[in-house]
């Protein structure tokens, strides 16, 4: 057994043996949903203010709205009644680091997990690489306020979501845990 699952698992005994959350109703109970980055340094449970059971948290590379958020952000509402919708990206993003050029060069050339320095992104070893990275829209961030209103825009316009629904633009700042609005993402979102 690797050291991180008998982690994990130790950690999930001591949670359930005091477990007394099992009461909690499918919808959230503050009815609104946070589509966030995947960053390990992002906990939406403390910048929001959240408990088990408040809100939905969408969780992926850069926090997009891909086709599987808003997938994810419509059931919310659709099925489970969240009403308001935070977009909320944040500084220092790995996705700022490559372009999908360079993603699709690495995957081309070995599936092995790749390095970075000061001059970028290297494969550390021999293929087998894929050409099937080509063919996916790897949604990187050239700008974060950009692509925050890119996000809230294209979640605002899709046909599945209802135009009385809010949308709101927060970049989270990595260093002083601090959410700083976007106002045209906001303005955007309205």
């Amino acid at each position: 057994m690797s050291n991180v699952l008998n982690e994990v698992l130790m950690a999930n005994r001591d949670y359930a043996a005091s477990f007394d959350k099992g009461d909690l109703p499918m919808p959230p109970g503050r009815h609104f949903a946070i589509l966030t980055c995947m960053d390990a340094r992002l906990d939406p449970a403390k910048y929001a203010g959240l408990s088990e059971g408040d809100a939905h948290v969408i969780r992926n590379a850069g926090g997009r709205a891909s086709d599987d958020a808003i997938r994810s952000l419509v059931i919310s509402y659709k099925l489970l009644g969240t009403r308001e919708w935070f977009v909320i990206h944040h500084t220092d993003c790995g996705m700022e680091t490559f372009t999908d050029d360079i993603m699709r060069g690495l995957l081309g050339s070995s599936l092995k997990a790749a390095t970075v320095d000061a001059d970028g992104w290297h494969d550390c070893c021999e293929g087998p690489g894929s050409a099937e990275g080509k063919y996916i829209d790897w949604l990187t961030i050239k700008d974060q306020a950009q692509s925050v209103l890119e996000d809230v825009v294209r979640i605002k316009s899709h046909p599945l979501v209802p135009s009385d629904i809010p949308v709101y633009g927060y970049i989270y700042d990595v260093k002083s845990g601090a959410l700083i609005e976007v106002p045209d993402a906001t303005a955007a979102g309205k």
